[in-house]
């Protein structure tokens, strides 16, 4: 029987996992792999957060570069994330897990407000709790608003879902010869210039010693191992 490492875990998902094959927006097959495998998940009785990207829908930085205000810009990517939030709850209450999605900014009528005592309460009840549009602050990526969450809930691990096996050397996708690493230090990924999550996210999980997992989400069974303890992917952590 499989026994969870972790009891309780903050799931990071980027808004273009869900692109699939679209060039936009949310392409429904993945939509439910995903909420298939976290729905998975729930049978270990592990306690998950979730912050999603909207990469898939509008990308702030991007859009500052093109000369929209930045500020403007960063905003409008939060509201991204709160309909991928949306769009992942229901997939998920649609197979019988309990979701909430709380936000950092207000919008009563769609989602809870972000109260740390609440989100806490939720998890110990065995809801799924979606954290929406970054920490509501522009200028902070959704990696840095999950170090934060993964923080305030007290969450024993950030699990950082990816296109790729885990964390390399080099860009897989571009140099063939790049080589993976199974364990990692903060201040490896820091000094490497890896592009993990932004240096801000890794600097708190560093500062805080909590235990970062990259890792391919695209491979039916990968979170439930990883949750589990199997060597898959890299794990970022001091004194390694």
């Amino acid at each position: 029987m499989n026994k969870p490492a972790y009891k309780r875990i903050l799931l990071k998902l980027s808004g273009e996992v869900l692109l699939g094959e679209k060039s936009f927006g949310i392409d429904t097959k993945v939509l439910q792999f995903m909420a298939e495998e976290i729905a998975d998940l729930q049978t270990l009785d592990v306690q998950t957060g979730i912050v999603i990207g909207g990469g898939n829908i509008f990308r702030g930085m991007d859009a500052s570069a093109r000369g929209l205000d930045r500020v403007s810009a960063d905003y409008m990517g939060m509201l991204a994330t709160a309909m991928n939030g949306l769009a992942l709850q229901n997939a998920l209450e649609d197979r019988g897990i309990p979701t909430r999605v709380q936000s950092a900014i207000e919008m009563k009528e769609i989602a809870e407000p972000f109260i740390k005592r609440r989100a806490v309460r939720h998890l110990e009840k065995g809801r799924v709790v979606i954290f929406a549009c970054g920490t509501g602050n522009p200028y902070l990526t959704t990696d840095t608003a999950a170090s934060l969450r993964a923080m305030e809930i007290q969450a024993d691990a950030i699990l950082k879902a990816t296109k790729v096996n885990g964390i390399y050397d080099k860009d897989p996708v571009k140099e063939k010869d790049a080589k993976i690493f199974t364990t990692i230090s903060y201040t490896d990924v820091l000094t490497r210039n890896l592009k993990v999550m932004d240096s801000t996210a890794v600097s708190m999980c560093r500062d805080n010693n909590l235990p970062l997992i990259v890792f391919n989400f695209g491979k039916k069974g990968n979170i439930k191992g990883v949750v589990c303890g199997k060597p898959i992917g890299t794990i970022v952590e001091d004194g390694k």
